[in-house]
C-alpha cells in the first residue's frame, strides 16, 4: 500500500501548480482584455486590468478589413492539407520502421533525428528556389509541402513510439482468429493508434496554424498572406503599430486552435478506450 503524500509537500505542489498556470495563462488574459481597450487605454502607463468601458471597435477593425477572410481561408487551406498529408506519410514510415526489418532502418531513424536538428532559417534559401523552379511560389500546395517537410520528422517520430507500444502478439492472436494481416492490423492495432494520430495531428495543427517565418519566405503576395502575416498588417511606419487590432486579431487566430484542441481531446480518450475493446 503506498503511503499517503505528506500535507505540507501536497500544499507546496498545489501553490507551485497554481503559480505555473497563473504564470502561463496570463499572457492569454492580457491579450484579450487589451483587445477590448482602445488605443490610449492600452498606451497608458498605468494598466488597465479589467476591460470596463471597453467596446468592439477593434474587432470591428479586424473584420473591415479585406484580407482578413482571405487570410482565413488560406490558413484553414494550408493548415488542413498540411495536416492530411503528414499524417498519411507519417502512419506509413512509422509502420514500415516499427514492424519491419530492412536495410537502412537505423540510418533512416538517424536521419530524422540529424533533419530536427537543422535550423529552419539554414534552409529558406533551398526551398526558396525549389519552389520557384516549379513555379509554387505564392500558392497554397507550395505552403504545405514546406510545412509537410518541417512537420513529418517529428510526426514520424511520435507516431513509431506508438506503434511500438503495440504488442505484435494482438496481430497474430487476430490472425489465429482468422483475419488477415491487413485485417488484423486495422482491426486491432489501428484503433489503439487512433490517441497517437490525435496527438501528432494536434501538434501539425498548432506548427501549421501558427507558423510565420515559412509563411513570411514562400508567400510574397498580399492576397496570399495567412493569419500570422496577416496581422503585421496593423503595424505602420506611419500610423504606428495598432495594438488592439494586433490583439484582436491574435484572439480571434487563437479560438480555432483552441476548439480544435477541445474537439481532439475527447477523441484522444476514446481512441483509447475503443482500441482497447475492440483488441
Amino acid at each position: 500500500m503506498a503511503r499517503p503524500t505528506p500535507r505540507p509537500l501536497r500544499i507546496t505542489a498545489n501553490v507551485l501548480g497554481l503559480v505555473a498556470f497563473v504564470l502561463a495563462i496570463f499572457p492569454v488574459y492580457w491579450m484579450i482584455n487589451s483587445s477590448f481597450l482602445p488605443r490610449r487605454e492600452i498606451r497608458n502607463p498605468v494598466p488597465t486590468w479589467v476591460p470596463f468601458g471597453g467596446n468592439l471597435d477593434n474587432y470591428r477593425t479586424v473584420f473591415e478589413t479585406d484580407q482578413f477572410v482571405n487570410a482565413l481561408k488560406i490558413s484553414l487551406l494550408v493548415t488542413g492539407l498540411t495536416i492530411l498529408v503528414s499524417l498519411v506519410f507519417a502512419f506509413v514510415a512509422s509502420v514500415a520502421v516499427s514492424r519491419f526489418r530492412f536495410r537502412g532502418r537505423t540510418t533512416f531513424i538517424v536521419a530524422l533525428l540529424v533533419i530536427q536538428m537543422i535550423p529552419v532559417e539554414g534552409l529558406f534559401i533551398s526551398q526558396y528556389k525549389m519552389l520557384e523552379a516549379v513555379d509554387l511560389l505564392n500558392t497554397i500546395v507550395g505552403l504545405s509541402i514546406v510545412y509537410v517537410a518541417a512537420v513529418l520528422p517529428f510526426t514520424i517520430w511520435t507516431l513509431r513510439g506508438f506503434v511500438s507500444g503495440v504488442p505484435y502478439e494482438l496481430e497474430e492472436a487476430a490472425m489465429m482468429d482468422g483475419c488477415s494481416r491487413t485485417q488484423a492490423f486495422f482491426r486491432v492495432t489501428f484503433p489503439l493508434l487512433a490517441p497517437g494520430l490525435v496527438a501528432t495531428g494536434v501538434f501539425g495543427f498548432i506548427q501549421a496554424w501558427n507558423e510565420f517565418t515559412l509563411a513570411l519566405v514562400v508567400m510574397t503576395r498580399e492576397d496570399q498572406r495567412t493569419l500570422p502575416l496577416w496581422l503585421t498588417t496593423f503595424a505602420d511606419v506611419n500610423r504606428g503599430t495598432d495594438w488592439g487590432g494586433i490583439m484582436a486579431g491574435s484572439t480571434l487566430i487563437a479560438i480555432p486552435v483552441v476548439v480544435f484542441f477541445l474537439i481532439v481531446q475527447g477523441r484522444m480518450v476514446g481512441g483509447l478506450t475503443s482500441g482497447a475493446v475492440k483488441g
